[in-house]
């Protein structure tokens, strides 16, 4: 998925992100997109914008996440993709 981009309305703004990945869970039956639009938290990372979305409809309307499970769900995807991303990094400085 290297180099995909969207497209999303912020503050009035049309504004290009890029996808930095896309899972499907099988608890919500739905599939979710991750992006950024490169901004910083105050933490200094990036800020990552996960919402639902179809893959199979023409109109790629994102959906909001709202429902506490959902919530729930999506910072345990966010923590382990974090925690894999910590580990490639303590693999790679063993190289």
């Amino acid at each position: 998925m290297e180099n995909e981009k969207i497209t999303i309305e912020k503050n009035g703004e049309t504004v290009e992100c890029d996808v930095l990945f896309t899972f499907d869970c099988d608890a919500t039956q739905k599939s979710y997109i991750g992006y950024t639009d490169h901004t910083e938290a105050a933490n200094h990372r990036k800020n990552i914008y996960i919402s639902s979305y179809n893959p199979y409809s023409f109109d790629q309307t994102l959906g909001s996440i709202t429902d506490e499970k959902e919530l729930e769900m999506i910072s345990d995807v966010l923590y382990r993709l974090d925690q894999d991303v910590e580990e490639g990094k303590e693999w790679q400085k063993g190289k």
